[in-house]
């Protein structure tokens, strides 16, 4: 997968695999092509954030419709930023895309917006 042995993510990657069954990680990778996105494009975000293939199918659904259904995105979107799936819905995501949207209709932001940093962003400095 061409991943660096002395680093890190190596580590991160390793225990991805092995934290899962072929038959789940062939489920996830399922879920994320129903959204659209080339099983390529999914190896691609793993190797960005290996944590994206241990949230659960249903966890993996509900931020793939906030960000394609919801909030009109393209879903190569999570391509750039895979780390959309670690983050609580709830607490992080879902109230970020209701300031998005707001800005949005009041024409504040253009569509092509990079939502990124607006989700990764620590919470004082979204504030």
């Amino acid at each position: 997968m061409g991943f660096n042995p002395s680093r890190l993510k190596f580590a991160l990657v390793v225990f991805a695999l092995r934290a899962m069954s072929k038959s789940t990680w062939e489920r996830k990778v399922e879920v994320y092509r129903k959204w659209g996105l080339p099983e390529n494009d999914i190896f691609l975000a793993f190797g960005r954030h290996p944590w994206c293939m241990m949230a659960s199918e249903e966890t993996i659904m509900r931020v793939m419709d906030l960000l394609v259904s919801k909030m009109g995105m393209d879903s190569s979107l999570f391509i750039k930023c895979p780390g959309l799936v670690s983050l609580s819905l709830e607490k992080w995501s879902i109230p970020r895309s209701f300031i998005f949207q707001g800005l949005l209709s009041k024409g504040l932001v253009k569509k092509d917006f990079n939502i990124y940093p607006l989700f990764e962003c620590p919470e004082r400095t979204f504030v």
